[in-house]
């Protein structure tokens, strides 16, 4: 299982960012996947999941109405569109697999990509 993110970086507080995550080594499109994000000296937060399909999506309270979690099982990609970014969205987020919301662990995770939201 490899996963991989990308498209983090610095933003003021407002804007948008869109994350990617390529997926391989698994076949993608049945899996359920995850966003989670770790704020510094904070622990796992679970951010947002979405079904095999694509057709059914959760979001953290925190996060709701400003991100969309979505998948193109065609590219193995999952992505997380970010809108009306605040300072607390700082955090290394993750891809993920495999997660329990219980105990905010996940089996498989990528490396991470930073996001850092400040003015």
């Amino acid at each position: 299982v490899q996963l991989v993110e990308s498209g983090g970086g610095l933003v003021q507080p407002g804007q948008s960012l869109r994350l990617s995550c390529a997926a391989s080594g698994f076949f993608f499109s049945t899996y359920y996947m995850s966003w989670v994000r770790r704020a510094p000296g904070k622990g796992l937060e679970w951010v947002s999941g979405i079904n095999s399909g694509g057709r059914t999506t959760q979001y953290a309270d925190s996060v709701k109405g400003r991100f969309t979690i979505s998948r193109d099982n065609a590219k193995n990609t999952l992505y997380l569109q970010m809108n009306s970014l605040k300072p607390e969205d700082t955090a290394l987020y993750y891809c993920a697999r495999d997660c329990s919301r219980a105990t905010m662990t996940c089996n498989y995770r990528g490396q991470g990509t930073q996001v850092t939201v400040s003015s």
